[in-house]
């Protein structure tokens, strides 16, 4: 078997918040996550809330950028578009561009890893309009920051925000929305019409609806999957339930995530494990993570061929 940390890779789902180390919670004055999961998904964003707030100085922010980049490019992974609630932070120490401008710093010279960052800003459903169209004006004043998107509890509908969603694809950034994990495949239609989805974020539930999976395979929408993170926020009992090879069985686009809650080549170590997907299989799902970003064309190319090599590459006895 091939070392999956040497295979590259792409990052598509990752809250930044999500990945900040233990050792740099405590330095901070915070509490890690349990080990053993949450008790339900308002516990969950209760605790990732506490590490939010922890963050107070671009200092802060730019170290959790900077390890980020650090522990990614140990996983193999070359090219990630990470998640950031930018406005939030903003609003909460009263410096509308300081998080961000210092994430941003932390990325730029995490590039000394070998990996390429680039910024998705995400919105809760549950807050005000008025905070989307903040993201949606920080999002337009940096090059790095590539597109929108929300996230949180799915019962929240999407329609308060779609005059934001209009604004953002006219102004030609990205639009991937969290749909189809807690809730079910309206969730997922919401976000592909009124959201003008270009990706899902999880998108499981999609298997729920016979019709919905002939559209998104046939539009060629790309899911985000992140089978622990599904585990340990309860969507599905455990790995061996999870969907994972079920999607890909209906011809879906199906990309590999942790969305922040475990390692990315630890998550390709239990698709091989639990699910028996060989080295091909693997090879495959890098390819589909990095062909469905939204990376430059010569990087998607070059870590193409890096996938190519690292399939062509003799195994370990």
């Amino acid at each position: 078997m091939r070392d999956v940390r040497a295979l590259p890779k792409a990052h598509l789902h990752v809250h930044l918040e999500s990945t900040v180390r233990p050792g740099t919670v405590r330095d901070l004055g915070g509490e890690p996550a349990p080990q053993e999961g949450f008790a339900s998904f308002r516990a969950f964003a209760d605790q990732r809330g506490r590490v939010r707030d922890l963050l107070r100085t671009a200092a802060d922010f730019r170290r959790v950028a900077l390890e980020f980049c650090e522990d990614e490019a140990a996983q193999g992974t070359r090219y990630a578009e990470v998640t950031f609630t930018a406005a939030a932070h903003g609003e909460r120490l009263g410096a509308p561009e300081m998080p961000l401008e210092a994430v941003l710093d932390g990325l730029a010279e995490g590039a000394r890893y070998g990996i390429e960052c680039r910024v998705l800003l995400d919105h809760s459903r549950r807050r005000p309009v008025e905070r989307l169209w903040r993201t949606y004006r920080l999002a337009t004043r940096y090059e790095h920051v590539i597109g929108i998107g929300v996230a949180g509890d799915e019962s929240h509908p999407l329609a308060p925000f779609a005059e934001v969603f209009e604004a953002a694809r006219d102004a030609g950034l990205r639009l991937v929305h969290h749909a189809g994990e807690f809730a079910g495949p309206a969730s997922i239609r919401e976000a592909l019409t009124l959201g003008h989805a270009e990706r899902l974020g999880h998108g499981i539930r999609v298997l729920e609806d016979p019709a919905l999976v002939e559209e998104v395979r046939e539009r060629g929408i790309p899911l985000e999957v992140c089978p622990t993170s599904n585990v340990l926020l309860g969507v599905v009992p455990a790995l061996a339930a999870h969907p994972l090879p079920l999607l890909g069985a209906a011809g879906l686009v199906v990309t590999l995530n942790t969305d922040g809650e475990t390692a990315l080549a630890d998550e390709y170590g239990r698709a091989r494990d639990v699910f028996g997907y060989g080295d091909p299989a693997l090879a495959g799902l890098a390819r589909a993570g990095i062909e469905a970003s939204f990376a430059r064309p010569e990087l998607k190319a070059g870590l193409l061929a890096g996938v190519d090599a690292w399939l062509a590459a003799p195994t370990a006895l």
